[in-house]
């Protein structure tokens, strides 16, 4: 039967912490507002769309796509230098696809995330990057993993995994109907992981490990 694995990015294989937070200070230096959270403000709401975290942030709803746009502007220029591979996440896409077929759901923008993963050379393992721009509704709507599958042709659910570190990665997999694996690399608390999957590792190598090892029952 054949094998999908569906992989977040941010807390799952990357490690672009200090680019989004120093992007963060960046767009309210820019737009010129007094934020008075603190970085871990920042971080507790990163795997959510950029609008969303802005609004938690405190950003009024009718100019919070304006700081989106300064975030993005300035977030390309630096993302590649402040950014890298998670330990094992070289490792597990490379075992991943000596059994399955791979993409990436992510809640990023696809584009710069092509990029960032040409820039790590690992791009040639996947088939396609959902990202925010391609959907409606993101994670943790099913539409990304939807989109994804649609795209590679799946319509068989029975042997297609999502690998993620937040709730939001647990949930969308299950909306869509497919196995998922929290890993604890990232943002999301083991705790909460827990409430919406069966299947914790700590790392991703260890959940490629796991899903081949249960592909093979």
């Amino acid at each position: 039967m054949e094998k999908i694995i569906l992989f977040d990015l941010d807390g799952t294989l990357i490690d672009s912490t200090d680019a989004i937070v120093s992007t963060f200070h960046h767009s309210f230096k820019e737009m010129d507002y007094n934020f008075t959270g603190t970085d871990e403000d920042i971080k507790s709401l990163i795997g959510y769309p950029l609008d969303i975290m802005y609004l938690e942030l405190g950003i009024p709803q009718e100019i919070v796509w304006d700081y989106v746009h300064a975030y993005k502007e300035r977030y390309r220029i630096i993302s590649k230098q402040q950014t890298e591979l998670l330990e094992f996440a070289k490792e597990a896409i490379q075992l991943a696809n000596t059994f399955a077929r791979l993409s990436i759901v992510t809640t990023k923008t696809g584009l710069y995330s092509e990029e960032l993963l040409e820039h790590m050379d690992v791009m040639q393992y996947f088939e396609h990057v959902t990202g925010r721009e391609h959907v409606e509704n993101p994670k943790p709507h099913p539409e990304p993993i939807h989109r994804t599958l649609d795209l590679m042709n799946i319509t068989n659910t029975c042997n297609i995994w999502m690998i993620g570190d937040t709730e939001l990665d647990l949930i969308a997999a299950n909306s869509a109907g497919i196995n998922s694996v929290g890993v604890l690399c990232g943002y999301g608390k083991e705790d909460t992981l827990k409430e919406h999957t069966s299947y914790i590792t700590k790392n991703p190598l260890e959940a490629v490990k796991l899903i081949k090892s249960l592909s093979e029952i």
